[in-house]
């Protein structure tokens, strides 16, 4: 029988293309999700489902019985809660339950998915691994999250040798953003036309199934303990915006507003989807974080891994693709 890999966030974006990957090179995978979770993924997983839920750790520990390689992929991926603390225990329990029993079950080698959210920005160019933040200097409670579970997952490493590689994926757009993430919405919004204006910021771009790549490349030849940037291209949000409207036949726009005058603007969505309980599109906390561009270099994961990474504009066409093919972008 051949090894079995277990792979975290199945009914998601990345950690779909994770699984998607790894079943490519003949890997024997399985995946866990709850019951209530989305079936787009779930429907055509090539390999084997067990339901459960990652904050329960004895479907959890059933879910790594026979376990010799992990990938924890899963995560909550909102800018915005009801209670923003509802994302930062979701990411730090359901990160402390699955390396606690990856342990238990002896699992060999673990690739954890991070974030570049867990890296501060840098003034004079693209950030790299070492430029580690903590709670207290990162911007909204999904950033929060992020470092917590990273730093538990860091201290796992050092007390009780958890075979784990981090690699800090930036901004996967591409096919099968089923959601969407924050970032596919500005694509389906601006490819809709209702993003007529637009703030001085920018993110690092890169296709999912680069990622996903990256992550097989991190289980062969990463070093334990260390950080990998999983990225791609450093693009400003005007150019985003631009290449948009150029593959749906929309004018670009050219108007660039301040922040200062949006945040009014952004509290009155937040208190509006407190009353509805539909995420906004417009945050407080992504206006505070527009005010760095979000650069970041994956020169450490292309020596050591061999990591590669397409043209941003390929990226930004399958995801405009995608969404057409959904109904999302009319």
């Amino acid at each position: 029988m051949s090894d079995l890999t277990l792979v975290t966030g199945v009914s998601g974006f990345l950690g779909s293309a994770v699984a998607r990957a790894l079943a490519a090179t003949g890997e024997r995978v399985r995946g866990i999700a709850r019951g209530s979770s989305d079936r787009a993924h779930l429907d055509r997983f090539p390999g084997e489902l067990v339901e459960g839920d990652l904050c329960d750790p004895a479907a959890v520990a059933r879910a790594m019985s026979g376990v010799t390689r992990l990938y924890h992929v899963a995560a909550d991926y909102r800018l915005w809660a009801r209670d923003p603390d509802e994302i930062v225990r979701n990411n730090r329990v359901t990160t402390q339950v699955v390396m606690t029993a990856a342990l238990d079950a002896g699992v060999g080698r673990i690739v954890y998915t991070s974030s570049v959210a867990t890296l501060l920005p840098d003034p004079t160019g693209p950030a790299d691994e070492t430029r580690a933040a903590t709670p207290a200097t990162v911007v909204g409670a999904y950033k929060r999250s992020k470092v917590d579970a990273e730093r538990l997952v860091e201290a796992m490493i050092a007390a009780r040798a958890l075979p784990a590689v981090i690699v800090n994926p930036s901004t996967p757009i591409g096919p099968g953003d089923v959601r969407p993430t924050p970032t596919g919405r500005i694509i389906v919004e601006a490819a809709n036309g209702r993003m007529p204006a637009f703030v001085n910021s920018g993110l690092n771009l890169v296709h999912v199934d680069d990622v996903a790549a990256g992550h097989l490349r991190a289980m062969a030849a990463g070093r334990i303990g260390e950080r990998y940037i999983l990225g791609g291209a450093d693009v400003t949000l005007a150019e985003l915006l631009a290449a948009i409207a150029g593959l749906v036949g929309r004018r670009p726009p050219r108007v660039r507003l301040p922040r200062a005058p949006l945040f009014p603007l952004a509290w009155a969505n937040e208190v509006r989807a407190r009353i509805t309980g539909v995420e906004p599109f417009l945050t407080l906390d992504g206006l505070r974080m527009a005010k760095h561009a979000m650069f970041y270099s994956s020169g450490k994961a292309r020596a050591e891994l061999g990591y590669r990474a397409r043209p941003w504009r390929e990226a930004v066409a399958d995801a405009v693709g995608w969404f057409r093919s959904t109904g999302a972008i009319r």
